[in-house]
């Protein structure tokens, strides 16, 4: 199963399942080093039918990656392999499972084993006449139905990536009921308005608490427009009331020090530029800021470093000079975890980089004082427009 680009790389694939081949199984896909090794979970052949543990299954929304039709073309040369696709995926379990073609959302799926009344508990939150759906206003349903179903002994699967979908929803959930009541006239709030050093204009203060609000953005402000201050008012925001201690911002070299010079100027805070050799940049990462920032060509020889320092927030700047998605900062940007994301950009969202996509969800750690573990973050949302303009994507 391809983990590459090029032809001439190595690329394999083996069986992580227990089932039979001529049955459904997961597969990882691997490629010799340094490549990562991706899950790959097979029930069907069309898309959103599959699951790949890959950044790209998580943000394209197209229900399938490389990886998943490598090892589709693979396993339909297998002996026995049209027959079993012919008669589908019927496990004895059923599945609380995630689909992600054409956006993500949460399916229940009946094992041949489910009895009658797992299935009635499902029917109340669930479409059963739109392939099984939840439907979203029946999202605190969930626990009602884990417990019903718990109760006839019966295993129903729910998957990570499901977990963390439906904890991303609550707790942007919990988050716009908070903000709402920190700040009950919205960005005409006077708690915006004394929340930095600088007044915020309407738009800024409208943009900051958008992005606190979503959680993971993308603010495609014109130029001279002040995504910097909107990015530091949402940090801001975060900090005080959402647990946020660990900020890392990225940014070309030559604006490091004018973020620390930003930072510092509008809300007070100390600001850690990253910079030296690799033990330097050791020790730097061991200091206990509330702020770092680095450039992009010291991401991916410093993942180890920020995924042991483990920032809550993540700013990323000038994101629009990532023009191929394939590059080695690109892929570095998509494997740097955080709850919490603004992604600054200069393009309109129709022709932002795929660096960009950075906003987009994929397997982000909990929000600092979430009770849930493994949360994903709200769907990623856009910002974009001269002041007075809100898209989402």
């Amino acid at each position: 199963m391809p983990c590459a680009a090029s032809s001439a790389e190595s690329k394999t694939f083996f069986s992580i399942g227990s089932v039979p081949i001529r049955s459904f199984r997961s597969f990882a896909s691997a490629i010799r080093n340094p490549r990562p090794i991706y899950r790959v979970a097979i029930r069907g052949q069309l898309p959103g039918d599959n699951y790949c543990s890959c950044p790209d299954y998580a943000t394209n929304e197209l229900g399938t990656c490389k990886h998943i039709e490598f090892v589709l073309s693979r396993l339909e040369r297998k002996r026995g392999a049209k027959t079993a696709f012919k008669r589908g995926y019927r496990p004895p379990f059923s599945e609380l499972y995630l689909r992600n073609d054409g956006g993500k959302a949460l399916y229940f799926r009946a094992g041949t084993d489910c009895p009658a009344a797992a299935v009635k508990a499902a029917g109340r939150i669930f479409d059963a006449t739109g392939g099984w759906r939840l439907r979203m206003e029946q999202l605190g349903g969930l626990d009602g139905l884990l417990a019903a179903v718990a109760k006839t002994g019966h295993e129903l699967r729910f998957y990570d990536d499901a977990k963390n979908f439906v904890a991303g929803l609550r707790d942007a959930e919990r988050r716009a009921l908070a903000l709402d009541g920190l700040f009950p006239c919205g960005a005409a709030d006077v708690g915006l308005k004394k929340l930095l050093k600088a007044p915020l204009y309407p738009y800024q203060a409208e943009g900051a608490l958008f992005a606190a609000r979503v959680g993971r953005v993308l603010i495609g402000d014109e130029m001279g427009l002040g995504k910097t201050i909107q990015a530091i008012a949402a940090a801001e925001i975060l900090a005080r009331h959402f647990g946020v201690a660990k900020v890392l911002v990225i940014c070309p070299t030559s604006l490091k020090y004018q973020w620390q010079s930003e930072i510092r100027r509008f809300s007070g805070r100390d600001a850690f530029v990253i910079s030296g050799g690799r033990v330097q940049r050791q020790q730097d990462y061991a200091r206990d800021d509330f702020c770092k920032i680095t450039n992009y060509e010291k991401l991916q020889p410093d993942l180890d470093l920020i995924a042991a320092w483990a920032p809550d927030l993540v700013i990323v700047d000038e994101a629009q000079r990532i023009k191929n998605w394939n590059t080695i900062a690109a892929r570095a940007l998509r494997r740097v975890d955080s709850p919490y994301a603004a992604v600054l950009t200069r393009n309109s969202p129709g022709k932002q980089a795929r660096g960009a996509d950075f906003h987009r969800p994929v397997c982000r750690s909990a929000p600092p004082g979430s009770d849930l573990e493994a949360s994903l973050r709200t769907p990623g949302q856009v910002r974009h427009g001269t002041g007075h303009r809100l898209h989402r994507t």
